[in-house]
C-alpha cells in the first residue's frame, strides 16, 4: 500500500505570528492551496519551532537572542492544516521554561496530534512512536543536536538531545534499528546543524550515514532555515537534509532567501521511497502561500543545484519538483 507523507519545516507561531492570531483566525496564516497540500496527504508532520502556552519566563541562557511562544489558539492552525505529528526536538521548545513546554505537550496532544522529541523526562523525550497510516506501520524518531541545556533529564522536562560532534549515540541508532525490525518504514526527523547554511555540514552528513545504516527509510531534517538538497540511495531510501522554513516572521537573508521554501510530498511503497515532490513556497511575513513567478524560478534553480551536488536528478511536472528514486 502506497502512502504519501507531507513534510513541512520550521513552523514558528509566536512573536508577530502570535500577534496576528490576536485579530485573524488560525486559518489565515496559510493560504488555502498550501493548506490543501498538507491536508491531502495521508500523514503530515512539521517542526513546531516554539512553545504553545500562556505561562513561563524566558529561558535564562546567556546570549540567547530569540524566544518564541505561541498562544493556545495556535493549535487550531495545526488542526486546520491537518497536521498529524509535530516534533519539538529543537532549540525553541524550552524558550519559556518547563511550564510552557508541559503546556505545549498537553495542548498539542489534546488536539489529537502526536508529539515527538520532547517530554516530561528523558525517557518520554527520546521515545519513538509507531503509527498506522492506511495499513502501513510507520516508525517515527526525532532528536536535536542543539542546545545541550534543553536536554531532558531523568526528572527534568526537555528535548531528545544528541551531541553529533561525538557521533550518533547508541540509544538513537538502537531505536532506529528496533523500529526497522517492526515497521514497514522508519522516518527520522532531526533538528541538526547551524542556521543559515546552504548545505549540510560534516556532522549532519555523517549522522545521516549512521542513521541510514541503522535502518532509517527516510530522514527529514531542519534547522538551516533554507531547504537543502536531497540524497537518494539505490535501495530506495532518501535523506532530505533540510526542509527549510514553513511559517514565521523571520528577517530575510538576501543571499539565501529564507523567505522561500518547499513543502515536500514523499510517497512510500513497500518500504521504499518511490517519489518525492517539492512545491515552492513564499513566506510572506506571518503568511505562507505558493511561490510564483521569479520567486518560484529562484527556488527551483536552487533546489536543482543543491540536489545535483548530491547526484540527484530533479525533473519538473505541473510546477512541482520531482525526484524518482531508482
Amino acid at each position: 500500500m502506497a502512502v504519501t507523507l507531507a513534510l513541512a519545516g520550521d513552523t514558528m507561531l509566536g512573536r508577530c505570528v502570535a500577534q496576528r492570531l490576536a485579530t485573524a483566525p488560525p486559518a489565515a496564516l496559510v493560504d488555502e492551496p498550501v493548506a490543501a497540500l498538507l491536508r491531502g496527504a495521508d500523514f503530515t508532520l512539521l517542526n513546531l519551532e516554539c512553545c504553545v502556552s500562556e505561562r513561563g519566563e524566558p529561558w535564562p541562557a546567556p546570549g540567547k537572542p530569540f524566544f518564541f511562544r505561541a498562544p493556545p489558539v495556535a493549535v487550531k492552525t495545526l488542526t486546520h492544516l491537518g497536521v498529524d505529528c509535530v516534533t519539538l526536538a529543537n532549540n525553541h521548545a524550552l524558550d519559556f521554561g518547563y511550564e510552557a513546554l508541559l503546556d505545549t505537550l498537553e495542548l498539542v496532544r489534546s488536539a489529537g496530534i502526536v508529539v515527538l522529541g520532547a517530554g516530561r523526562h528523558v525517557r518520554e523525550a527520546r521515545a519513538p512512536t509507531e503509527v498506522l497510516v492506511k495499513g502501513v506501520r510507520l516508525g517515527l524518531v526525532a532528536f536535536a543536536d542543539h542546545p545541550a541545556d534543553f536536554a531532558a533529564g531523568r526528572d527534568r522536562p526537555g528535548t531528545a538531545y544528541a551531541d553529533l560532534e561525538r557521533g550518533v549515540p547508541a540509544w538513537l541508532t538502537d531505536q532506529v534499528a528496533a523500529l526497522a525490525r517492526t515497521c514497514d518504514a522508519v522516518l527520522v526527523t532531526p533538528h541538526w546543524g547551524p542556521n543559515m547554511t546552504p548545505g549540510p555540514v560534516r556532522t549532519v552528513r555523517e549522522a545521516a550515514n549512521a542513521l541510514l545504516a541503522a535502518g532509517a527509510t527516510l530522514i527529514a531534517g531542519h534547522s538551516a532555515h533554507v531547504p537543502h538538497g536531497v540524497r537518494v540511495a539505490e535501495d530506495g531510501r532518501a535523506v532530505l537534509y533540510d526542509l527549510g522554513d514553513f511559517l514565521d516572521d523571520y528577517a530575510v537573508d538576501a543571499r539565501l532567501r529564507n523567505d522561500l521554501g518547499l513543502v515536500f510530498l514523499v510517497t512510500l511503497d513497500a518500504g521504499r521511497v518511490t517519489r518525492i515532490e517539492a512545491v515552492p513556497l513564499y513566506l510572506d511575513f506571518c503568511f505562507t502561500r505558493l511561490a510564483t513567478g521569479a520567486d518560484a524560478d529562484w527556488m527551483r534553480r536552487r533546489f536543482h543545484d543543491a540536489c545535483a551536488s548530491m547526484g540527484t536528478v530533479v525533473t519538473e511536472r505541473d510546477g512541482r519538483l520531482v525526484i524518482t528514486p531508482p
